[in-house]
């Protein structure tokens, strides 16, 4: 009876009494420098044309009472397809919500949600200087705990204008009646301004 003995041969490369040392794992360049270059570019981008927030602190206050989370970790809304509205939280993760639902939910919580200080005092800032594009007028500075301001026009004094429980002011000296109106522009015109007409 025979028998038959395979052996197996050592390739070429091997090389008897020596250490074999493996090759680190290689690491892709490439994959590493991407977010980089991205972070860069963001950053760049960042400086040449900051992006403006789309959502006022108000936006934020409602959405925060919506979904019960504080309004600072709400950082951006978007409708996708018409339906579905996504909310993006500060520390990551997306709330879904349907349109019609969350539309309602937001009106309700805006009639609800009074109003800040700061937010009348913007507001109010925002018609007043509408008014005043309108007519050619500038204001002093604000007092912002009462609302009023001096209007001029080419460096002559115009009058008093203001805002308080009773609604938009004006007086065309320091004391006297004041004439009340329902809009900045409307108690602008009380005091005998009249529009600035396009050349």
């Amino acid at each position: 009876m025979t028998h038959l003995t395979y052996i197996q041969q050592a390739p070429s490369s091997f090389k008897l009494n020596q250490t074999l040392i493996a090759d680190p794992p290689r690491r892709d360049e490439q994959a590493l420098a991407q977010p980089e270059l991205y972070s860069h570019l963001e950053s760049q981008a960042e400086a040449v044309a900051p992006t403006q927030d789309p959502l006022t602190a108000r936006d934020r206050r409602i959405i925060g009472e919506i979904i019960q989370v504080e309004p600072e970790s709400v950082r951006t809304i978007w409708i996708e397809g018409g339906i579905t509205v996504w909310v993006q939280l500060v520390g990551g993760g997306r709330l879904p919500f349907h349109r019609n639902w969350f539309a309602t939910r937001v009106a309700e919580v805006k009639a609800t949600l009074p109003e800040t200080p700061r937010e009348r005092n913007e507001r109010l800032s925002d018609e007043l200087e509408t008014a005043c594009i309108i007519f050619g007028l500038y204001h002093g500075e604000i007092d912002w705990l009462s609302f009023s301001t001096k209007l001029y026009r080419d460096g002559h004094f115009v009058g008093f204008v203001g805002c308080n429980q009773e609604g938009w002011y004006s007086r065309p000296r320091q004391y006297g009646v004041n004439r009340v109106a329902g809009s900045a522009k409307d108690v602008i015109a009380s005091l005998g301004v009249r529009a600035t007409v396009a050349a």
